[in-house]
């Protein structure tokens, strides 16, 4: 079985409004390609409570802080097709860059005070291009669910505040994060990284549940802030963006494990920037 690929805004149209009209749902897994089982299992997920599933494929140029890193994204069109065939997805909605950003365009969708941390503090404007572009494809799909892997937490936190704030009638659902079987949580940006380096790559997740674990017991955080900075260079992490303990509610820094909370973990290995994070269980 072949997936319809859409092209434009007036062919998904088409579709979603008669799949409207017959009183159908519609779920929505948005997606930059380069499929892995991580987003096939947020398929799944739309597929075991939607009528109708659409995965929209595209690569945000405004989400991206390097040309360098846009140039470099994997885009793996024919075999994300192959993949997507297998749950009889309805359709592929994989626009070029005029059925989103058409000329002229100049509205910018920006959330405030959870953005300025975490990836948003070392990368200024993602959120607002992920902002933007969700909001494009909430619109354009008419969706009336929408699913987001929690391995991008802070980015689903983003997505949840926006359509409530903004009122976009779409229910934003986040589901587990899918891991290889040394831990390292899957990525699209993990098909870069060298023989050498993915070997590599699983002691982000090692160093963080050995962190983790401690905060259960009721440790405080900055010794073990500092011993895991140590861990990850020795690990070949030279540079680390970040590793902290922050609010589930808020993403507020927290020096204890005092109430649900999550550890943020993210740094460079190789030139491939990964990012991680792990539930941090209510210290006894």
């Amino acid at each position: 079985m072949t997936v319809p690929v859409l092209r434009t805004l007036a062919a998904l149209r088409m579709e979603t409004r008669a799949w409207h009209a017959a009183g159908e749902t519609i779920g929505v897994v948005p997606t930059m390609g380069a499929l892995h089982d991580g987003h096939l299992s947020l398929v799944a997920a739309a597929k075991a409570s939607c009528d109708r599933v659409v995965v929209t494929i595209f690569v945000n140029p405004k989400q991206f802080n390097k040309a360098s890193d846009l140039d470099t994204y994997p885009r793996t069109e024919e075999d994300d097709a192959r993949k997507l065939a297998r749950f009889d997805v309805d359709a592929v909605y994989a626009p070029d860059v005029s059925q989103i950003y058409p000329e002229g365009f100049c509205t910018n969708v920006s959330v405030t005070g959870m953005t300025d941390v975490l990836c948003g503090a070392h990368r200024p404007g993602h959120f607002d291009g992920v902002a933007t572009v969700v909001t494009k494809l909430f619109t354009q799909t008419s969706a009336d669910k929408a699913f987001f892997g929690e391995k991008d937490f802070q980015q689903l936190m983003v997505v949840q505040r926006m359509a409530r704030d903004l009122d976009i009638s779409v229910d934003v659902i986040g589901c587990p994060t899918i891991r290889e079987e040394d831990g390292l949580a899957m990525s699209s940006r993990n098909l870069l990284l060298s023989d050498r380096a993915r070997t590599m790559a699983p002691r982000m997740h090692d160093i963080m549940q050995e962190a983790a674990a401690a905060l259960a017991e009721g440790e405080a955080f900055d010794p073990l802030q500092a011993k895991a900075l140590r861990q990850l260079t020795a690990a070949g992490f030279i540079d680390v963006d970040y590793f902290e303990l922050r609010s589930c509610a808020t993403l507020s820094l927290l020096d204890r494990a005092s109430e649900p909370a999550r550890l943020f973990a993210a740094g460079w290995l190789a030139g491939v920037r990964l990012i991680d994070n792990i539930d941090v269980p209510v210290a006894r």
